[in-house]
């Protein structure tokens, strides 16, 4: 690995780890039973020990950090991937870890948070960002609508791309409306079900159609 690779993930992991000091300051004040997950409505559905729960949390995002930053390091055609998504795919757990982390510790603490709105408009964010950049990208097995057809043949991929950019761009804008609607559960699944459909199924069934045409 060179040594601005080894920097660069010295530096993001570091940065992953960064809620661990938020964590000590908060400990003593923090529920035993922490929360680590709300349903749509707001109400918490999932806990943990809080001992687990507050360090395991910038953990994770710190091994999911490592894993990445390997993957993008080792893989031989990364001049293929848009610098762009390529620092997506870098910056992309340090980020997470600094929003979650201490927003799960504050709602954890009865800080009324919005959590629903942030969550979502988080994700209509970065399927934004995604869908500005898959048209621009080229055949690699990083990022992108990996599958068969479009591994094997740049213009299966090139036109499967191209298609599906402005879907992810409509699934972004999508949840961040939805993030500012009183859903219950089960219309908050519908629509988060639909939005997945039109932005990951309905791009592989073109790039199929294309295939079984000859792309």
């Amino acid at each position: 690995m060179k040594k601005n690779n080894v920097v660069k993930l010295a530096i993001t992991s570091f940065v992953c780890l960064l809620p661990i000091c938020l964590a000590f300051v908060l400990y003593n004040n923090l529920p035993d039973r922490f929360v680590m997950q709300w349903s749509i409505e707001g109400s918490p559905n999932w806990y943990a020990p809080k001992a687990v729960a507050v360090f395991a949390l910038p953990l994770f995002f710190m091994i999911l950090n490592i894993i990445l930053n390997l993957v993008v390091c080792y893989y031989p055609k990364r001049e293929s991937v848009s610098k762009a998504m390529l620092a997506l795919i870098v910056w992309l757990s340090p980020v997470l870890s600094l929003i979650i982390v201490p927003l799960m510790l504050l709602a954890n603490l009865g800080v009324n948070l919005p959590i629903k709105m942030i969550v979502f408009t988080l994700v209509g964010i970065v399927f934004i960002f995604i869908g500005n950049y898959l048209p621009k990208s080229r055949q690699n097995v990083i990022a992108g609508i990996r599958i068969p057809w479009t591994l094997n043949n740049t213009e299966n991929w090139n036109k499967t791309h191209r298609f599906a950019g402005p879907l992810w761009i409509i699934g972004g804008l999508l949840f961040i409306i939805t993030a500012f609607l009183p859903l219950k559960n089960t219309a908050g699944i519908i629509i988060i079900m639909t939005i997945l459909s039109m932005t990951i199924i309905v791009p592989v069934l073109y790039s199929f159609i294309l295939h079984k045409k000859g792309y």
